[in-house]
């Protein structure tokens, strides 16, 4: 295949320190990429994905964030793989903020949404083809042959005809005096020798001997650490501080307010964390002092009552008065917590002139953009070294950048390096949340158990609505992702109506590991297992025909029951409950087994199967999806955030857990080949678990979940 490589689509930079191969690549997205590529010169630094040194070592610089899921490796290989070398020689960096590392179609820095991989994959593989075919130009100049004449291999040119060969790293040199070619040929899929094999993780080894670098290892000269005591309730306001006792803990050297609370400045973690505590404040505590989750909960119940702004209509839903049996029923879903493993955390040195930041974010150009605004700089005086992440789901992607700008105002006040570090209770207490949803549906079942009507209501805070994205993504009142999952529901039924409340709650949400699609998919696949059993129907039998215009769909859905052996014994006690959803362009199934014996929920096993389009490592892809298993069943089980007087009740994992060891089940995956367009892997594997387990206790207990966390209380009523 030739790829055609317009001239002014990428540049090159100049010469590597210290000898060889440094090329650089801006390739034009469809979105903003595009028009930034065509306006103007790259700046320096240069857009550098790859660099191969004399000794023949391998740097991929990437773009993206690593939190865990695998990213470094991925992207890596994609390019690898057409760059002919050898991954043992192979090291990943993390790119710095530039205009070359932004997303293809979303025009800026970022790692969310699943996108990783399909928006890089073109990029990454013309990247690696290009440098494989500058250094195979370089051999054959040096031995005097046709440069057809020549192949790369394992990070060798080997002249074919004679078997003479080259290491990359004695050709990067002249390879990089070479002008770019304007076309070049990427091995055919059918060659590849690395993508699509299961490949060990780059990033694993330094996790394992404790030398990668986290947002929280980071150290510099007269650098201070810095906790924030932070309002009890949302928009809270410091009205008097007394810091005399905070001042006179040992090891504190400042005590300042910011516009997020009042900052206390130490040589370290404990001397800042006891001179919080020492802190006397008077909060004015405003207009949410007086939120509770019982109030939202009345409030949401009667608005699901009321029509809303229309998200999608087919047909009508007259015909629910028609149909022969209707069902009805209200689904609940919490505000969560992204509450990842590594507390937030954000480095700065703030100079006159320049301001350089350290942080795992996810966010990279609207941070800097941020970062900039609050420190009185332009923004290319600001730099940004991104720090492997200690999870993310969402949370290190702000809109508004809250714990960089925050990070930023504190080296303001206090003129020297800070590490501003939230504590878990921070951000579990005053940090972003997925909405709160409550959910009124209606169904109705026609004479030959088919369903023939659907009305779904939902009600929930809108992420969008005021932040920069609200223009894109909030059309006509409707909050795209507010009904994600819902209005797209894939099941033929000719009359559907799906309506939006988005109230306005002095809350502060967030995207949380799949966003819409982790509530809508349990009232959905919950609501549809309600209609098969109405219908008398065994719910895969009941959704086969129902499916029939979406194969990839029902193929995840055959195969997770074929493997977990659908309609087979199982022993007394037990149910097998089953969903299937699509989410950021792949499609999951989940059958689950469960039971509640003792007065325990207990998940045994959970079988998976995968559509994601190409594969590019198969072992991400089963750590991405039992890692999303293990996340969905926490928040199935565990997770809750509620809010009384205005105060968030939970704080650390005690109150809030994650899912314990013992409660694991059995998670088998499998994995579907496809020639189809690579999908999103970071969040497809969430949305089913809450559905497919809940409608197991169904399966096993007669009783309907309808509400998360799943109670014990409700499945004995």
């Amino acid at each position: 295949m030739r790829a055609q490589l317009p001239r002014r689509a990428f540049l090159k930079a100049s010469a590597a320190t210290g000898g060889g191969l440094i090329l650089g690549f801006w390739l034009p997205g469809p979105g903003g990429g595009r028009a930034q590529a065509e306006e103007g010169p790259v700046p320096y630094p240069p857009n550098a994905f790859i660099r191969i040194r004399p000794d023949g070592s391998v740097t991929f610089i990437i773009g993206k964030s690593e939190m865990g899921q695998g990213i470094y490796t991925a992207l890596a290989m994609l390019i690898a793989e057409q760059l002919e070398c050898d991954w043992s020689k192979v090291r990943v960096e993390s790119a710095p903020v530039a205009p070359a590392y932004n997303h293809t179609a979303y025009g800026m820095q970022l790692t969310g949404g699943s996108t990783s991989v399909w928006s890089s994959w073109d990029q990454l593989q013309k990247v690696g083809a290009t440098a494989r075919q500058m250094l195979v130009t370089a051999a054959a100049q040096r031995w005097g042959v046709e440069a057809a004449s020549c192949r790369a291999e394992n990070s060798f040119v080997i002249h074919t005809p004679s078997g003479r060969r080259l290491p990359y790293g004695e050709l990067a040199e002249a390879a990089e005096r070479l002008p770019l070619p304007t076309a070049v040929t990427l091995k055919d899929e059918s060659a590849f020798k690395l993508v699509g094999k299961p490949t060990r993780r780059l990033d694993s080894p330094s996790k394992v001997d404790g030398s990668a670098v986290f947002g929280l290892d980071v150290r510099l000269p007269g650098l201070q650490t810095v906790l924030i005591a932070r309002p009890p309730v949302f928009g809270a306001r410091a009205l008097r501080v007394n810091a005399a006792r905070a001042r006179a803990v040992p090891g504190v050297k400042d005590v300042v307010q910011v516009p997020t609370g009042v900052a206390v400045v130490a040589t370290g973690f404990w001397p800042a964390k006891k001179g919080r505590a020492a802190l006397e404040i008077e909060w004015d505590e405003g207009a949410n002092a007086a939120l509770s989750t019982a109030g939202l909960r009345e409030q949401y119940a009667a608005l699901a009552k009321t029509p809303g702004r229309r998200a999608k209509a087919l047909g009508d839903i007259a015909g629910l008065e028609g149909a022969k049996t209707k069902v009805s029923a209200e689904y609940e879903v919490p505000y969560l917590a992204h509450a990842t493993m590594e507390p937030l955390n954000c480095v700065v040195d703030l100079r006159p002139a320049s301001c350089e930041i350290w942080t795992g974010t996810q966010m990279q150009t609207v941070d800097r953009a941020a970062a900039a605004k609050a420190a009185g700089l332009e923004p290319d005086q600001v730099q940004i070294h991104t720090t492997l992440l200690g999870g993310g789901f969402g949370r290190r992607a702000n809109p508004v950048s809250d714990f960089v700008v925050e990070a930023v105002e504190v080296a303001k006040a206090v003129r020297q390096p800070v590490k501003v570090v939230w504590t878990r209770e921070d951000d579990i207490r005053g940090g972003y949340y997925r909405p709160m949803w409550y959910d009124r549906i209606e169904g109705g079942i026609d004479a030959s158990g088919a369903p023939v009507a659907w009305h779904h209501r939902l009600v929930g805070q809108s992420i969008l609505t005021g932040t920069p994205f609200e223009k894109v993504m909030v059309k006509d009142g409707i909050d795209d992702t507010s009904v994600e999952g819902a209005a797209d529901i894939p099941y033929s039924i000719p009359n559907l109506l799906v309506e939006l409340h988005s109230p306005t709650v002095g809350v502060p949400v967030l995207w949380w590991r799949s966003v819409g699609h982790s509530h809508t998919a349990f009232v959905v696949e919950s609501f549809m297992d309600e209609l098969a059993h109405a219908a008398g129907r065994d719910p895969l039998a009941f959704r086969r025909p129902l499916l029939k215009d979406h194969p990839r769909h029902l193929g995840v859905l055959e195969r997770a029951a074929q493997e977990a052996g659908w309609g087979s014994p199982l022993p007394k006690g037990h149910g097998r409950g089953l969903a299937v959803h699509e989410s950021f362009g792949s499609f999951v199934a989940q059958v689950a087994e469960a039971s509640f014996e003792g007065g325990e929920v207990k998940v045994h096993r959970v079988v998976c199967a995968v559509d994601c389009g190409k594969i590019v490592n198969p072992d991400t892809i089963a750590a991405q999806i039992e890692g999303a298993v293990t996340f969905g069943l926490s928040a199935a089980l565990h997770g809750e955030i509620t809010l009384e007087r205005g105060r968030v009740q939970q704080s650390n994992f005690h109150d809030y857990p994650l899912l314990r060891l013992y409660e694991m089940p059995r998670v088998e995956v499998h994995i579907m080949p496809s020639r189809e367009k690579p999908g999103g892997l970071g969040e497809p594997g969430v949305p089913p678990v809450a559905p497919a387990v809940a409608n197991a206790l169904f399966a096993a207990t007669g009783k309907r979940v309808r509400r998360l966390p799943i109670r014990p209380q409700d499945l004995r009523a």
